[in-house]
């Protein structure tokens, strides 16, 4: 499979890297290192396959090397979005010789799947701990040998949060032992409020609990510890906005390179383009505390971790000639005919539906719009398109819009639509005619606040704007989506999906 060439890399090619270093909603990363690699999962929400997997070798350029879950279950219940539910903040750890991903469904409890290969398959989700609003699960394997897990409580599903959680757990990870206690209760601290987000760590004799607070919007990170894992903890906040424009840097993973230098992965919450990943330095002061970023400030600026690296970010662009990208998600678990690639392209099915709103299309295939801004443009036409029949690119977040083509009676469009809050779409812009079966180039082009533009021009002709811009949003969650959509009868054919960054600092 081919990707064309962007600049959403944060390597500066000098030795130093930009923050941030994953550019788009890679939400809730937890990484892991096993020997030179460095591995990295994020929550997916409704998206299928669910739990991307990215390596690294440097913990700056990152790729996406598969997904841990092809399909959501249960089956039939996620046969349509369910926009805010499915996959919410995952941990990966390495144990006797495997790759272990605990995850929660906040609508169903916490699950656990592992593999030999994290690029390989994985076994089929076990539930660990079935209820409502159990979250943010990490698993500790100690070095005595005896083993624990952490987590969260989401207030929307248990009706309380802002306290962690605590189990004794199997060693292979299939039962916990206890009914857990309540181990850090942010009732109990001065100002917290939605603590959540845990991660589990041991070193020189002190269990760590790393865990944000405070919202993902404003909120800061904490590390609990104690010498024993049902505590009681000591708390410090270790990372905060401060003076920075670095807001809410929470929620991650400490990691230590080869060299045993430690360094801290956390989000920032980007709002239409969802969280995108921060990478700190860390040290640990005097009083054996860990001390994240600049003084406890997120940097902009550092050199890299591991030097030699070439530069390198999750793919965007593709041109299906081997099959779908793993950059690709549909909105719910797909059906084996919505969608074929061979060497001309995509050919989406133009699948019937009762509902025109792309929010509920179970067929969109979309991907993470990038931060900072981007041209995402493809050549499409429609086949065997029945009078209803419409397909396109889209931006879809809690509002979306679209340009593609219209089937009516007797002629195909290029149209633009829109929808905004829980009205109907609308037509945005004039529909223009064009000859049956004619390719069409469709794009958008978006600035760095996800203010959007949408274009359309003949193959050899100069692009035309059509409709009004349009100001993207966030999901349920997540970050808007770039997506490719196909309703009615007959196909639609996209050849290559160009996408490149138009910022500075991309």
């Amino acid at each position: 499979m081919r990707h064309f060439l962007s600049r959403f890399t944060s390597d500066n090619g000098d030795g130093t890297y930009r923050n941030p270093v994953l550019r788009a909603d890679w939400s809730d990363p937890d990484a892991i290192r096993v020997g030179g690699d460095f591995y990295l999962v994020a929550s997916s929400f409704h998206r299928v396959p669910g739990l991307p997997i990215l390596h690294s070798r440097d913990l700056v350029n990152w790729t996406i090397i598969g997904h841990a879950l092809d399909r959501l279950v249960p089956e039939a219940d996620f046969r349509t979005p369910q926009r805010g539910g499915g996959v919410w903040a995952p941990a990966l750890r390495h144990h006797a010789g495997r790759y272990w991903i605990v995850y929660p469904d906040p609508d169903r409890g916490l699950f656990t799947t592992s593999a030999e290969d994290p690029a390989g398959e994985w076994t089929t989700p076990h539930l660990l701990k079935g209820g409502k609003g159990l979250i943010d699960p990490c698993p500790l394997w100690a070095s005595d040998g005896s083993a624990y897990l952490v987590h969260g409580w989401a207030k929307s599903r248990a009706g309380v949060n802002n306290r962690l959680t605590v189990h004794r757990m199997s060693e292979d990870a299939t039962a916990l032992l206890d009914a857990g206690e309540v181990v850090i209760d942010g009732d109990e601290l001065p100002g917290y409020r939605t603590l959540e987000g845990p991660k589990f760590y041991e070193r020189d004799g002190w269990y760590w609990i790393f865990a944000p607070a405070g919202g993902v919007t404003d909120g800061w990170q904490s590390a609990f510890r104690s010498r024993d894992p049902f505590g009681p903890y000591e708390e410090r906040i270790v990372l905060e906005q401060g003076d920075t424009d670095i807001n809410g840097p929470h929620q991650g993973a400490w990691v230590t390179t080869q060299d045993g230098d430690d360094w801290f992965l956390h989000f920032q919450d980007k709002g239409v383009f969802g969280r995108v990943v921060h990478l700190q330095p860390m040290r640990w002061n005097d009083d054996g505390w860990p001390v994240i970023g600049d003084n406890g400030q997120p940097v902009t600026l550092h050199p890299k971790p591991v030097q030699g690296q070439p530069p390198a970010a999750p793919a965007a662009s593709d041109d299906f000639t081997t099959g779908i990208g793993p950059q690709w998600a549909w909105q719910a678990n797909p059906e084996p005919d919505w969608a074929a690639t061979d060497p001309a392209g995509l050919t989406l099915t133009c699948v019937p539906t009762d509902d025109p709103d792309l929010r509920h299309l179970p067929n969109l295939l979309g991907q993470r719009l990038p931060d900072g801004g981007c041209r995402a443009e493809t050549t499409m036409r429609l086949d065997d398109a029945a009078p209803g029949t419409t397909a396109g690119l889209a931006v879809v977040g809690d509002d979306y819009a679209c340009i593609g083509l219209a089937r009516t009676n007797d002629t195909t469009t290029v149209t633009c639509r829109t929808a905004s809050g829980g009205e109907p779409p609308r037509d945005n812009g004039s529909p223009l005619p064009i000859k049956d079966a004619t390719a069409v180039i469709v794009g958008v082009e978006v600035d760095a606040t996800g203010r959007c533009q949408f274009f359309a021009h003949l193959p050899g002709e100069t692009p035309q704007p059509v409709g009004e811009p349009f100001q993207a949003t966030e999901g349920r969650w997540v970050g808007a989506a770039l997506g490719l959509f196909a309703t009615g009868h007959g196909t639609a054919t996209f050849d290559a999906v160009r996408i490149t960054a138009t910022d500075t600092h991309a």
